[in-house]
Order: C-alpha cells, then sequence, then structure tokens
C-alpha cells in the first residue's frame, strides 16, 4: 500500500531542455507518477499556484526566472516540498546557496535514470515520514519559544519567524536526539542525505541561525551547545 501510495505522487518537472523533459517524462509516467512539465521558471510558478504537487524536479539553468528563484518563490508557497534539483553546474558554491534555499537534494547532469528513480522514491518517503511525525508532535516548546514543524513557523519573543526546511529539519533532528552528541557530517548525510562534501562550515551557518532564533543569548547557547572537535548537542 506504501509503494503504490508513492508511485501515485504528483511530480512538477521544471526543464527547459526540450530532449530530456520528454525522456523524463515518459519515464516517470511508466512509473507510475503523474508528471507536469514546466519549460521555464515563470511558467512553473504559474502551474505551481493552480496544483498540488507531491516533489518538484528542477533544473537549474532556466529562461525568466533561474532554479535558485524557482526554488525561493516555491517554499514561500509550500515550505515541506521535496525539491530535486538537476544541473550542470558542479560547484560547491550552488549547492550551498541551494542549501540555504531549502533544496533537498542535487543530481548533476548527466546523471542515470534508476539513480534519479531511486532518488526520488527516498525523498517521498522521507516527505510521508515527516508528515507522519508532525501529525503526531506538531508543535515544540522551547524555553519561550513555540516550534510548529508543520507550518514551519517559529513564535519567539522577538516575533515569527518562518523556517526553511533545511532549517526545521535539522532542529527536529537535534531535538529527537536529544543529549547526544551529533557531529557536522552526520546532519549533512542523515538531514540533507548529501555526501558530507559540502563544507561542514553550511552546518555551522544553520545553527548559528537557529541560535539567533531560539537563544536567549545566541553567543552563550543554552539550547544547541558546540562540542568542541566533536559537533552539536542538543539540551533543555
Amino acid at each position: 500500500m506504501f509503494e503504490e501510495n508513492l508511485s501515485k505522487s504528483k511530480i512538477l518537472l521544471v526543464e527547459d531542455e526540450e530532449n530530456l523533459a520528454i525522456g523524463l517524462e515518459y519515464n516517470l509516467s511508466e512509473e507510475g507518477y503523474y508528471v507536469k512539465v514546466a519549460k521555464d521558471g515563470r511558467e512553473a510558478i504559474k502551474i505551481f499556484e493552480k496544483e498540488e504537487f507531491d516533489l518538484i524536479l528542477l533544473d537549474l539553468m532556466l529562461p525568466y526566472l533561474n532554479g535558485f528563484e524557482v526554488a525561493e518563490k516555491i517554499r514561500e508557497i509550500t515550505p515541506q516540498i521535496p525539491i530535486l534539483v538537476l544541473t550542470a553546474k558542479k560547484s560547491t558554491e550552488d549547492k550551498i546557496q541551494g542549501l540555504e534555499l531549502g533544496v533537498d537534494d542535487y543530481m548533476t547532469k548527466p546523471f542515470h535514470l534508476g539513480e534519479l528513480l531511486l532518488r526520488i522514491k527516498g525523498m517521498l518517503k522521507r516527505k510521508m515520514w515527516y508528515k507522519t511525525l508532525t501529525a503526531s508532535s506538531p508543535v515544540y516548546i522551547l524555553g519561550q519559544n513555540e516550534i510548529n514543524f508543520e507550518n514551519m513557523i517559529c513564535k519567539t519573543k522577538n516575533g515569527e519567524i518562518q523556517l526553511t526546511k533545511n532549517e526545521a529539519m535539522v532542529l527536529r533532528y537535534l531535538i529527537d536526539n536529544e543529549g547526544r552528541v551529533v557531529d557536522r557530517k552526520e546532519l549533512l548525510e542523515n538531514v540533507w542525505h548529501l555526501n558530507p562534501e559540502i563544507e561542514t562550515r553550511t552546518v555551522d551557518n544553520f545553527i548559528s541561525r537557529l541560535r539567533k532564533y531560539l537563544e536567549p543569548d545566541p553567543s552563550n547557547p543554552i539550547y544547541i551547545k558546540s562540542i568542541r572537535g566533536a559537533g552539536y548537542i542538543f539540551t533543555t
């Protein structure tokens, strides 16, 4: 039943390379997915605003709006939807920029179809897992903060903050592993499911932002503490 539910998922494919788009649409449809194709960034936003999707396959180099701009606008509408970037760009800087915007995963062109299908299935499973998790305990109280993991809105003494998906996932992972030291590599692999080729400084940037949101004194954290040479530990 679970696999059957996944195969009925709706995918928005944003790709301006016509031959690749046709091939992907065919193969994804053969797997049982409903696929809608957008040929540029502007069209992608228009379609996304009219229909509900379970996953976005997104090229970076697009007419009118590039992939980063599309991802940012989609995240404003639906913070939780999985976004898998397909790109000819291989630089670490591009991957870091994507993480900052809440992109879930990357595949570099050319890619193997079998690997793409496995990644899509994995992302859809994680989406269902996160949805189940937040349904059972969507709100977490931390000091004077109230974190809603369903809509990813964090209420603090300084007002409301819209967390990105990656910020919410990092925080959720730390909370679920309270009292245990979690290193940067573990966060990259288990939260974002990326090989730890991304600079670990990226993880530090996310932690820094979470402290700014949640800690009474971000320079002297009491919830998310650094363990020198080891990683981070969440305590209450």
